[in-house]
Order: structure tokens, then sequence, then C-alpha cells
């Protein structure tokens, strides 16, 4: 009987080389909560990519390998590890149960003998992506992972993430697939739970559960060098720093470039506004901070991601205007240095979810410009949903009288977050430590349904 300490798992859904600092806190976050419960555990990434590779990755005092089990999504089915052909043979070993073929297959395939040698899988699903909100092929690209490793018959967990979203009939169909087939499911907000009972019709006792966004957790670390050209963040500051975190998708128009996610606001108007505002208004100083970084060579899609581009476009823009009041982040970091960041901050208003959650874990009041309801229901469940301004609702003036008021009350967001966090991220780091994900070996799981606690919502 081998240690179950020394469980090999794999996470789905998360990357360390995107340079989608979200993910990558998700990514961090599950790997620090999965070592956490077991210190001695071998955890790698099932994923996407052209080639294997080996991640660094800093948490805290330690410095880790972190290997790439590497898939393709793509239309070369020529390809061994290509997620089709890998789906087409794990059907036909269900097709024909001999163990015999299973060993005949998995010596022929490296990818699938790598997985058929992990013991429990989880997804994170990049923590919103397990939905079709972003259209079936990033549905697609989520969710294949979870149904192969299903139907190879191995353990899947799904983290803590956003539920839903299922618009078309064969999302749902994947989805309640998934669902009832994964050994537990985590969920990040009260709506996630409406979703899956409306999906299932009824939800099991003990397997479906709340626990707050993994990232909660993620430490902070300090870069080497920080790089913020216009503004310098030494202690010693006259004025307050407000931290605008711009989202370059939203000020692109989405992937579609036509206001995809339906905002009433026109976001490039409002991001000049905003900074009017504080600078103007509230007399604060303004860094604008990236949380998507994008290589130049990357793709056209890929591209209208960059939030960094367009913090020094705008920077470009309005430093004239603003001099010694206007700065910006420029630089490569991981997601624990831009954390770090962040908290050099007295405020923040963020587009993009994970920015704001790395400000408001290290108790930093925040205000959250929300295009999706993940924002409200995440933010809802430390009591601060007042702090989410819904850019699909509410006009420029209403949004930014919302963050006046937010940011005139700072210092009781402050003290309220100071209350809260200690409990938030004891619940996540605890996730693997009471969570019953040992190895199975015959024990009753039943009665290990009783041993899953969750935090207070």
């Amino acid at each position: 009987m081998s240690d179950p300490k020394q469980m090999r798992v794999a996470l789905l859904g998360a990357a360390l080389d995107t340079g989608n600092m979200g993910v990558g806190a998700l990514a961090a976050s599950a790997i620090n909560c999965i070592l956490k419960g077991y210190p001695n555990a071998c955890v790698s990434l099932l994923d996407y990519s052209s080639e294997s590779a080996v991640h660094r990755l800093r948490l805290e005092s330690r410095e880790l390998q972190v290997p790439l089990i590497n898939m393709r999504f793509s239309k070369k089915f020529y390809l061994p590890n290509n997620i089709t052909v890998l789906l087409f043979l794990a059907v036909l070993m269900k097709v024909i149960p001999s163990a015999r073929f299973r060993r005949w297959i998995m010596s022929r395939n490296d990818c699938l003998r790598k997985i058929d040698r992990t013991e429990l899988f989880a997804s994170v699903a990049g923590g919103d992506s397990f939905s079709d909100i972003y259209g079936m092929a990033r549905f697609f690209y989520t969710s294949l992972p979870q149904v192969l490793v299903l139907l190879l018959g191995k353990r899947l967990v799904l983290l803590p993430q956003t539920m839903g979203p299922f618009r078309r009939r064969l999302s749902r169909v994947i989805a309640r697939y998934i669902l009832r087939h994964a050994e537990r499911v985590f969920t990040r907000d009260r709506n996630g739970l409406r979703e899956m009972e409306a999906l299932l019709r009824s939800l099991k006792q003990g397997k479906y559960l709340f626990c707050y966004d993994l990232a909660f957790s993620l430490p902070p670390l300090a870069p080497s060098h920080v790089d913020t050209p216009g503004l310098s963040l030494e202690s010693h500051r006259a004025r307050p720093v407000v931290g605008v975190n711009i989202s370059g998708l939203l000020y692109g128009g989405g992937y579609t470039r036509k206001n995809m996610f339906g905002l009433r606001i026109e976001y490039q108007e409002f991001i000049r506004e905003l900074l009017r505002f504080f600078i103007e208004e509230r007399g604060a100083d303004v860094l604008l901070v990236p949380h998507v970084f994008v290589a130049a060579d990357a793709s056209d899609s890929d591209r209208l991601e960059n939030d960094q581009a367009i913090c020094e476009q705008v920077y470009t823009e309005l430093n004239a205007r603003y001099p010694g009041r206007l700065g910006f982040v420029r630089g490569a970091y991981d997601q624990s240095e831009i954390k770090y960041i962040i908290g050099k901050c007295d405020f923040l208003v963020g587009s993009r979810m994970h920015a704001c959650i790395a400000a408001v874990s290290q108790c930093i009041p925040a205000v959250c410009v929300a295009y999706s309801d993940k924002f409200l229901g995440v933010m809802e469940t430390l009591g601060i949903d007042c702090i989410v301004a819904d850019a699909r609702t509410q006009t420029i003036p209403q949004i930014l009288h919302g963050i006046g008021h937010s940011f005139d009350r700072r210092e009781a967001i402050r003290r309220q977050l100071e209350s809260r966090m200690p409990e938030v991220k004891a619940t996540v780091w605890n996730l693997f430590r009471e969570a019953p994900f040992l190895p199975r070996h015959g024990a009753n799981q039943d009665a290990a349904d009783s041993l899953v606690t969750a935090g207070t919502i």
C-alpha cells in the first residue's frame, strides 16, 4: 500500500506560463493547498502545449519543479496526444473492457500512460471557464480533459470555481456528465450551488460544496525589481495611491470586438473618467496595474487580452496631463509578484476579478467593475458585495458615485476585511487537509462524506 501523502496529483485548467495572472494565481494557490494537505505529493499540470515542460514555482520559502503533461487541442489528429485521439482511445477502452488491451494501449501512448499513473485530478477550469459564456470553443477546451480523465476511470475533484452558466444544450449535457461523475465539486459562490441544482435537479449532500476562491490564499512575494514609470511606490507618500487594473479584453470590446459582454458603459471613456475622478476630484495618485501580460509574438486573439499594452498606451496618452500623478507597472512579474505590487496601493479599482482578489486578500479596499456575475458571487461570500459595480447595468456617473463612496469608506472596508480574511484563508488552506482525497483502499466513501468542511457563506 502506497503512502497517501506521496500521491500523484494533476491540475487541469490551470497554467503557470499563460501571462494571465488570475490563472497563474489559481494554479499556484491550488498547488500550495495540495502541498499543505500532502507535503510530499507529486504535483503536475495536465494542459495543452506543443511540448512537455517543467515549470519553476516559488511558494513562500519553497521553489518547486512542476512538470507539464502536454496534450494538443488542434486539427492535427495524427498527434498521439491530441485530445480527440485521447478521447477516442478512452472510449475504445470502455467498449473493450480488457485489462490486457488497456495495457497495450497505455504502452503505446505516453500521454495516456502518465495520466493513468496519476491518482487524483483537480480542475480549476481557469476559475470561470467551466461555462459557455466565452463560446463553445473555450468550453470544449476546458471540459474535454475532464471528460477524458473520467472516461479513464480516474478520480476528479472540481476545485472552487464559478459554475456555469450553461446556455446551450450540448454544454449542459457535458457539464451534467462531469458534475455527476466528479468525486467532489466546490463552487466559490452561492449561485454555483443554484446553477448545479437547476442542472442536476438534486444535489447529493457532502458532494457539492462551497469554498472560497483559492487565490485568497496566495502569498505575495517581493520582485527583485519593481518598475513603475511616472510614479514612485516609496512608503513615504503625500497622497494615497489608487491602483487601476485595466482589462485589455474589455478595452478592445471582448473577443468579438463588438461589446461582447453587453456593457452599458463605453469602457475606454470610463477609464479616462476614472483617472480624472481620482486625480482631480479625490487628490490621489494613480498606478495602472495590468493583470494579463502577453508576449509580443502572441496571436491576435491573445494580444486582445493584453492589459499591460493598454496600461502603457493610456499612460502615454495622459501622462503629460497628469505629470507625477500617473504611473504604470512595466516589466514581467509572476502572480505572487503582481500581488505584492497591488499590496503597495491604498485602494484598487479592478476589471479583472483576481486583481481584485489580490487586493482584498491583503485587506486593500477595492471596487470591482464587473462584466459577469462571477464578481458579485465571489465578493458576496465576504459580505462586501457593495464593492461590485456592474458595468452591464450602470452608467459611468453611477459607477463613479459608487467608487467614490467606497473610497471614502476605505478604512471601514479595510477593518471589515481584516476581521474576515483569517477565516477565509484558513478555509482554503485546509481544503486538502480536511477533505477525504486519500487514495481509495476499500474505505467507505459515504462515511468519508461527513469529514468535509467548508467555509461559512
